[in-house]
């Protein structure tokens, strides 16, 4: 590796390159985040219903097993309308969560819009309340110097008066 420290590039080349990146926007919107929060539940609902049923349904199949061949038949159909209501259960639980967390999550957006509004009015008042503080400081200033150069000129009046009388 010391060959590395040897070879020297000239400085103009070193220069001219220009660096970019191919990174993607980095930034989310809130509606984003809700989708992939929605998104995510929405997955680990299916699993676990997945799981609840793959279970219930291998015991009913060790159970119908030990069974004998004609009881085997009534419970294979009776296993299958359970598996079918157990997961009918579990599409309706899994609708319900996902319709209460999009429900939370967009209560939540509102909030933080309300509250980015509020935020928003009170930096516009603030801002024009200093405008009109400056302004009033500046007619207070120029009414200042208006004075002070009446002033002057009343001065130089009279000593043009003064000058005028002597002559």
């Amino acid at each position: 590796m010391s060959f590395l420290l040897r070879l020297q590039l000239p400085r103009t080349a070193a220069r001219s390159t220009r660096l970019f990146t191919t990174s993607p926007y980095a930034r989310k919107s809130a509606t984003e985040t809700v989708k992939e929060t929605v998104d995510s539940v929405n997955k680990k609902v299916g699993e676990v219903g997945v799981k609840g049923i793959e279970k219930g349904a291998t015991q009913k199949a060790k159970d119908a097993v030990g069974l004998g061949a004609s009881k085997a038949d009534g419970t294979a159909s009776e296993m299958a309308g359970e598996a079918k209501g157990k997961a009918q259960e579990m599409t309706g639980a899994a609708t319900g969560k996902i319709q209460e967390m999009s429900g939370a999550t967009k209560g939540k957006a509102q909030e933080m819009t309300g509250a980015a509004t509020g935020k928003t009015q009170e930096m516009s008042g603030a801002t024009k309340g200093k405008a009109e503080e400056v302004a009033g400081e500046t007619k207070g200033t120029a009414q200042e110097y208006a004075g002070a150069a009446k002033g002057k000129a009343e001065e130089v009046k009279e000593k043009a008066k003064e000058t005028m009388v002597k002559a």
